[in-house]
């Protein structure tokens, strides 16, 4: 069985109904597909509550250790809740609604109206402050089709959204930063949860759209010692060996290595777009003035009015959507 879960991947589209328990070996075929539907009823796990008892110490219940949350925002395995049983096969019909029968074939078009009207909501939705948190999602939902986003782990590494949408009737793939969490900043967890999602997309023809506000890749000790560079890497090799259209949308922050992890123009991106408050920079204007005035700074008699004066001074010649544009790295400053 797992031989034909692995045959098949890539090849056609593999979605696993969990709908009671799945323990042991067998736990190892869903998580060889590409989506897996956990209803509230089921668990999932290698080792059951007893065995773990008798070898650890540890009191465990099969929910706790196997159920549709814990593997929804602990371990990242289940990609979707069900209610019931009938719920799974409606998120499953959905899921499939977006995806073509197999790697030869495109997803499949809902035929409608190809117009898209300005919708000034957009102008207000990200604030100009980028110490000000949002919600990405409203972003996303003023962009597709009908405001339907079909999200995927959304209790998992939420500081990035993966989903799958349309834009004028035709399946994307959407991979958006989430400011409200960690200020939207890269770890392990989100990496590898972008990663997989974009491969998915990638050998099923669906194009890629994704909107940038990141800050960089998460410090810290146990993202270091966890392997943050060989996962971080995940996205940047998932990026780069996409073939499938990629359109990129800097929303705002667009710092360092995370701006590449987020296919910068350097990934393959086939059209990057900014919106006016967009900064494209190595770090942000505060730690950049830091360093590059630091001599202005020491000197002068008002250091912290010096200080903002050139943070501010930085911001307008060098993290601004233009000069980027000027480089090549941008393709047009667009209007949200």
């Amino acid at each position: 069985m797992f031989n034909a879960n692995v045959l098949l991947s890539g090849v056609v589209p593999q979605i696993s109904l969990i709908c009671g328990p799945c323990a042991g070996g067998a736990a190892y075929s869903p998580a060889l597909t590409d989506f897996i539907i956990q209803t509230r009823q089921a668990q999932l796990f290698i080792t059951g509550p007893q065995v773990i008892k008798q070898v650890t110490g540890e009191d465990v219940t099969a929910e706790q250790l196997g159920g549709p949350d814990a593997h929804m925002t602990r371990s990242g395995v289940t990609h979707f809740i069900a209610e019931d049983d009938r719920h799974a096969l409606l998120l499953c019909r959905k899921l499939l609604s977006f995806l073509p029968s197999n790697n030869l074939e495109d997803p499949p078009r809902v035929e409608g109206d190809p117009t898209v009207e300005p919708d000034p909501v957009l102008q207000t939705l990200v604030p100009e402050d980028s110490k000000k948190s949002y919600d990405v999602r409203q972003v996303i939902a003023q962009v597709v089709d009908g405001g339907d986003f079909f999200e995927v782990q959304s209790g998992f590494a939420t500081n990035i959204v993966i989903g799958l949408a349309r834009v004028t009737g035709a399946t994307v793939g959407v991979i958006a930063i989430q400011p409200l969490v960690q200020a939207g900043a890269l770890d392990i967890d989100a990496s590898n949860k972008a990663s997989r999602f974009i491969r998915f997309c990638n050998a099923f023809n669906i194009p890629l759209l994704t909107f940038v506000d990141v800050p960089g890749f998460l410090p810290g000790l146990a993202q270091e010692y966890g392997g943050i560079i060989r996962h971080g890497a995940k996205m940047l090799h998932a990026y780069a060996s996409s073939t499938v259209p990629k359109i990129t949308v800097l929303l705002r922050k667009a710092y360092g290595g995370a701006y590449l992890a987020m296919c910068g123009k350097d990934l393959g991106a086939d059209r990057v777009f900014a919106w006016p408050c967009a900064e494209v920079a190595v770090m942000g204007a505060e730690g950049a003035a830091e360093i590059v005035f630091r001599k202005e700074i020491d000197q002068a008699a008002n250091k912290a009015e010096k200080r903002r004066e050139l943070i501010e001074h930085y911001r307008e010649t060098f993290s601004n959507p233009y000069v980027a544009a000027a480089a090549g790295l941008v393709d047009a400053v667009i209007e949200p």
